[in-house]
């Protein structure tokens, strides 16, 4: 089973009113924007006054809730990665302090260019069928493994056949065609992943977008207590690949590109390569360093 609640979920309030939901999909409720003194009943043990008083101001963009209960099952939240020592990133710890005590998964995705309130449906309905396949699969004769729900292959929206689950495909399609009416340099959307130990997982996607220049994006994704069934260093780089899709769409409006040199990219996987023995199993992207 995916769900990973703690017995402490009896902290959490039913969402039974308050606005109709965003959508309702395979026997759950999403209910967009809700503060997190909206799900708790109290202050739980082991949370001190001050870190409730900031965590209960904070929110998140999508709330899942069990359709015939309306118990909250996991949230998630999608934003900019807060500065290192400012208030936002103590009240996003003390937020996750009272996740933690409570029992609430919570899926939290960094970047700088993904928003809640522009792809955070689109994200959500992904994790929910994801967490449903993981939760049907059977396992297959010993030592035949079930194909996983990112691994699913069909005919994607262009009639190519490729990873209907890759929240990345649009984007690869829309490279394909920008690169044919010689709008881009390069055809490929290219991307690596890893995830670090204790912490979180990371995707980076890019395109080349001139001679020598690209067009970067990297997402950071903290999955507190939550698990869909897809690996969540490869469930970045698809975000990291949706954020360059999104970036494009600027670009088709004419938009100036903020753009890395070629070199500095690879300068940048270098240095992240340097820090393998900080990731969980080994980089399989050093190729990626080499000129």
């Amino acid at each position: 089973m995916t769900s990973t609640g703690s017995e402490d979920a009896s902290w959490l309030r039913p969402i039974t009113t308050g606005g109709e939901p965003l959508l309702t999909r395979a026997g759950q409720v999403v209910y967009a924007s809700r503060r997190l003194s909206e799900l708790v009943h109290g202050r739980p043990p082991g949370i001190t006054g001050n870190q409730w008083s900031t965590a209960i101001r904070e929110g998140f963009d999508q709330v899942v809730c069990a359709a015939n209960t309306g118990r909250p099952l996991f949230a998630v939240e999608i934003a900019a990665a807060p500065a290192a020592g400012s208030p936002e990133q103590r009240a996003e710890r003390m937020k996750s302090a009272v996740c933690a005590a409570v029992g609430l998964e919570v899926l939290r995705i960094e970047s700088p260019t993904l928003r809640g309130a522009d792809h955070g449906r689109r994200i959500v309905e992904y994790v929910i069928d994801a967490r449903g396949y993981a939760d049907a699969t059977v396992a297959g004769p010993e030592g035949v493994e079930p194909v996983g729900f990112r691994d699913i292959v069909g005919r994607l929206p262009d009639g190519r056949s490729g990873h209907v689950n890759d929240l990345g495909a649009l984007t690869r399609a829309a490279v394909v065609e920008a690169y044919v009416d010689r709008r881009l340099a390069d055809p490929i959307v290219r991307g690596l992943h890893a995830r670090w130990k204790n912490g979180p997982a990371e995707g980076w996607s890019w395109v080349g977008v001139r001679p020598g220049r690209c067009l970067v994006e990297r997402v950071r994704l903290y999955p507190q207590r939550f698990s869909c069934g897809v690996d969540p260093a490869r469930l970045a780089e698809d975000l990291s690949a949706l954020a360059v899709g999104e970036r494009l769409r600027g670009l088709d409006a004419g938009e100036p590109p903020s753009l890395m040199d070629r070199d500095q990219l690879r300068r940048d996987i270098r240095l992240l390569a340097s820090h393998e023995d900080q990731m969980e199993g080994d980089f399989a992207f050093a190729h990626l360093c080499a000129d």
